[in-house]
């Protein structure tokens, strides 16, 4: 169930990460709550994910479905550029989310 916890927290942490690139530095209203929604909940699941799990590994498992989902969607729907590099990196990125989960203790 922790390890849940942190792939929502991830998730949510790529719903932070895009929705602060459409507030436009906090000019825009719903962007901006919508970036301390998805803050507050990343943030709250992954504490509550703590309790049971050793920091390392779920904090690493945390930020790389952040980072590689938000990759994902800048390439997807923002626009941003495509490349075989790009795409082979976050698949290492995924990857290593994947065995640091795997190989990740519990208390």
């Amino acid at each position: 169930m922790a390890w849940l916890l942190v792939v929502v927290a991830g998730l949510m942490e790529t719903g932070f990460a895009v929705c602060l690139k459409l507030s436009h530095g906090f000019t825009r209203l719903w962007p901006t709550i919508a970036f301390c929604a998805f803050a507050l909940g990343s943030f709250g699941l992954l504490t509550l994910s703590l309790k049971k799990l050793d920091v390392g590994p779920a904090y690493a498992v945390w930020t790389g479905i952040g980072a590689a989902g938000t990759a994902i969607y800048g390439m997807a729907f923002l626009g941003d550029l495509v490349s075989s590099l790009k795409l082979a990196s976050i698949s290492l990125v995924i990857v290593g989310v994947i065995g640091l989960q795997i190989s990740g203790s519990s208390h």
